[in-house]
């Protein structure tokens, strides 16, 4: 299953304030283990999830620039808060307040990544979501996927007006 054949129904759903969505993956973003609360929300049964890449959930409008700089940032071995816009199976949509992680083992060796994401609040999506659309607007308009990451990246730059994307998400998050 790819999130890129579920069409967006326009149905939001949501999460309980005391749940929490947790899905593991190896360092490829194949998925590895997902809760309960993950399974529920996307619409999937674990067979489903379990061994397919974490982008599945993908939104369409979810800027290409964002992942890119989640993925930089826990590449290079830093955790990220971050707020996303997922697809579920069956077209519906939730937002997320993600924490992303590297995950090693005992001796050290990068064995994958463990995702946290919590219910945001509504005024926090309320701050967060016409960003994010000004960025994949400008991404949309580009006739390539490195074209559009590029031209999405310095689109983000230029709304987060000097500020770092955490400094963004602290002060969206705390009003």
């Amino acid at each position: 299953m790819r999130a890129t054949h579920i069409r967006p129904t326009g149905v939001e759903r949501t999460f309980g304030v005391d749940e929490i969505i947790v899905t593991k993956t190896d360092p490829r973003g194949v998925l590895t283990y997902a809760n309960e609360v993950f399974l529920r929300i996307s619409a999937l049964a674990e067979e489903q999830a379990l061994g397919q890449p974490h982008n599945l959930i993908r939104h369409p409008e979810m800027p290409r620039a964002v992942f890119m700089l989640l993925w930089d940032t826990i590449g290079q071995g830093q955790e990220i808060f971050a707020y996303v816009l997922n697809l579920a199976a069956d077209g519906a949509h939730y937002w997320v307040f993600a924490h992303v992680t590297p995950s090693y083992d005992a001796v050290g060796r990068h064995v994958g990544y463990h995702s946290n994401r919590r219910r945001p609040e509504p005024a926090s999506i309320t701050a967060v979501k016409p960003v994010y659309d000004r960025v994949r607007t400008v991404e949309s308009r580009q006739s390539s996927t490195p074209a559009a990451v590029e031209a999405g990246w310095l689109a983000l730059q230029d709304e987060l007006d000097g500020r770092t994307y955490d400094e963004f998400v602290w002060a969206v998050t705390n009003g």
